[in-house]
């Protein structure tokens, strides 16, 4: 049987077993690897699209280090995919008051935050003479461009509505990142969980527009820090503010592993996709998601 590829084209269906069926097959092949399939190609190059996969790797130049850079980028835009999925049901987990479950993938979101924070130690290990032999093929392509990595940080709370720009001409990737930036974040939806559980929040938190800048409010600061006093570490609410600190301080050593992954390699030499690079990068790494989960920890 065959179902329709991502790209058009037909794949085999690696169809559907139960434990029953998998039992009998481990006895009929006497607990040895299957190796022999029908048609052009196999389940697991099926089911993960092995074959498109490893064919979307074209390098422009023919500097062996550039493979690195290429992949290792791919490899942060699928795990960017994940990321935002998974702050997506977080937030709907939030909004359903299922606080247990959306700690519970609060917490596997910071060990994806973790991997994607190792692709910056691939990256240190490139010498300046290895980039520089393929840095100028990238023309003014920039991290800055990728769209997943933008509607992660709108998921998150940095509203930045010129950062969409770069999208406007390309009308599906546009309408995914607009409606990311309009959409309440995962912030937003805490916060208004913490209201419900009887936090002294103003409208100005609660009921305003989520794709403007998020405003740091001291009432919330003090919600934070109550949320701390009142409770014990085990009960669910202090657990949500612990992973949610998880996962902003995953982020902020993304982008300090960033800012130093650049350093070491271009030193100060502009971006290239239009900023100073390393200047730009140090501002950017000084912002905070959630900050009154940071200043909270001021008052205790």
């Amino acid at each position: 049987m065959t179902v329709p590829g991502r790209n058009g084209g037909a794949q085999t269906d690696p169809g559907i077993s139960s434990d029953a069926e998998r039992d009998v097959r481990v006895m009929e092949s006497e607990s040895h690897p299957i190796t022999d399939f029908t048609g052009a190609s196999t389940p697991y190059i099926d089911y993960q699209s092995i074959d498109v996969l490893l064919s979307l790797q074209r390098p422009r130049s023919d500097a062996p280090a550039e493979l690195t850079f290429y992949v290792m980028g791919q490899v942060k835009e699928l795990l960017f995919k994940l990321i935002y999925e998974e702050l997506e049901r977080t937030r709907a987990l939030l909004d359903g008051d299922s606080v247990p479950e959306a700690v519970a993938n609060l917490r596997r979101l910071r060990r994806v935050v973790e991997l994607l924070n190792e692709t910056w130690n691939v990256l240190s290990t490139l010498t300046p003479n290895e980039f520089n032999g393929f840095r100028d093929v990238l023309g003014s392509a920039s991290g800055l461009q990728s769209y997943m990595y933008r509607m992660v940080e709108y998921a998150l709370g940095n509203k930045v509505a010129s950062l969409a720009r770069p999208h406007r001409q390309v009308p599906h990737v546009h309408a995914q990142v607009q409606r990311a930036l309009h959409e309440p974040s995962v912030y937003d939806a805490a916060l208004r969980l913490l209201a419900r559980h009887g936090a002294t929040l103003p409208p100005s938190v609660l009921d305003r527009d989520f794709s403007q800048p998020y405003e740091p409010n001291s009432a919330v600061e003090r919600a934070w820090a109550e949320v701390y006093r009142g409770k014990a570490a085990t009960d669910p609410l202090p657990q949500l503010a612990e992973a949610l600190m998880d996962v902003a301080e995953g982020f902020s050593r993304w982008r300090s592993l960033h800012l130093l992954t650049v350093e070491r390699i271009i030193g100060w030499k502009p971006g290239t996709g239009g900023t100073e690079g390393a200047g730009w990068l140090r501002r950017v790494a000084e912002h905070r998601f959630f900050p009154e989960l940071w200043t909270a920890r001021s008052l205790l």
